[in-house]
């Protein structure tokens, strides 16, 4: 559950960090570098919970679901009637 929490954390700071870029593009009508610092931070850390989702499902922390489950479980029981 920790996890979880962890990683809606880090997707509201991303989305956070692109409303800021959008609001200093918006309001620094002159070449201000805070739109582009801003967005640069936004990458990093989109970057960064893409390895650590990648390492947490390496290393079994994370498990995948979804339909790809429900499809193999429904094939081993066999047709539906």
């Amino acid at each position: 559950m920790f996890t979880k929490i962890l990683i809606v954390a880090a997707l509201l700071l991303i989305v956070a960090s692109l409303g800021t870029a959008l609001f200093y593009l918006l309001k620094d009508r002159n070449r201000s570098p805070r739109t582009v610092k801003a967005l640069t931070a936004r990458i990093s850390m989109s970057l960064a919970l893409f390895f650590l989702l990648l390492i947490g499902y390496q290393s079994g922390v994370l498990h995948p679901h979804g339909l790809g489950g429900a499809i193999a479980a429904r094939a081993a029981v066999g047709p539906a009637r």
